[in-house]
């Protein structure tokens, strides 16, 4: 007895057959490395995308690659904020972050963000663990200050932003016996500082310190624009430090895509191999940028 195949399944099966096949170089070559994730913006509210990110994490590790993700939460802070009736500042994107600011930031983050985050990775086949940078030494913060020049007396005075930190230490040696044991770390950017305090950290700036202190493959910050466009709004695909310094002079990038190009050439700068920009808001941006020839964002090597 013969089975008839249908002609347009197998097509489909080809196609997806030819994808693997144009996927094994990069499966070769990212085996074993480490992938240091920020995802953030609206992707986060998004229960589908949510799912896409999850199933793209679950994947890498099924592939060989060790994932830790990196979250941030500036828009639930924000919503818990109101809901609580506390009034937000910012300076330069950093939010003024009082005593109880900082207490509110650490329960959404290191709470309900960072568990659900971990469910969804469950749910999609992985096995994750919800930490901070106050587990296991994993970061020291250092208080973060800001100057501002006054218009009329050109005096430089220092703000205060309270307690807004940047990574100052990170020890790696809880990531790296997670990812050993074959669990995905999901970090959230709080973390002590020597004084005790406890610190809110910008989410891409954690996840630079912690791609070039474990010396990361790929560093990636999944936005909500496609990456850096140029000013007739194509992708800009490729680009070294020189570039970014050029662009920034002649005002093609701008805003909130400045300190992220800054934290990616930092990271690239201090032995992460490369910086990607994508659009988080893709389905599976992130799997297009790093297994097939065409990728998905902005790439930004020393």
């Amino acid at each position: 007895m013969t089975t008839q195949h249908d002609p347009t399944q197998r097509q489909t099966g080809l196609a997806k057959a030819e994808t693997l096949v144009e996927a094994l170089p990069y499966l070769q070559r990212y085996a074993g490395r480490t992938f240091v994730v920020k995802y953030g913006g609206h992707a986060m509210g998004d229960p589908e995308l949510a799912l896409d990110f999850a199933q793209d994490i679950v994947l890498l590790q099924a592939v060989g690659i060790n994932p830790v993700v990196v979250h941030g939460g500036g828009p639930q802070i924000g919503a818990m904020l109101k809901r609580v009736g506390v009034e937000s500042h910012f300076v330069d994107g950093l939010r003024v972050t009082d005593k109880e600011t900082a207490q509110i930031a650490e329960m959404v983050l290191s709470g309900s963000i960072n568990k659900e985050l971990v469910g969804w990775i469950a749910g999609a086949g992985g096995k994750a663990i919800g930490i901070s940078g106050k587990d296991g030494g994993l970061v020291t913060a250092a208080k973060v200050t800001r100057t501002t020049k006054d218009p009329d007396s050109n005096i430089e005075r220092v703000l205060d932003l309270g307690f807004v930190g940047e990574p100052e230490k990170i020890d790696i040696q809880v990531i790296e016996t997670l990812s050993a044991a074959g669990i995905i770390p999901v970090i959230a950017p709080i973390a002590p500082g020597s004084d005790g305090s406890t610190y809110n950290i910008n989410a891409d700036t954690m996840a630079g310190a912690i791609a070039a202190a474990l010396g990361a493959s790929r560093l990636f910050l999944l936005t909500d624009v496609a990456g850096v466009l140029d000013k007739q709004g194509s992708l800009l695909t490729d680009l070294r430090p020189a570039d970014i310094d050029r662009l920034k002079a002649d005002g093609t990038i701008s805003g909130g895509m400045i300190p992220k190009l800054e934290t990616c050439v930092l990271a690239v700068e201090a032995g992460c191999e490369a910086a990607v920009v994508l659009d988080g808001r893709v389905p599976h941006a992130m799997l297009l940028e790093i297994f097939t020839s065409e990728g998905a964002g902005t790439l930004i090597r020393a």
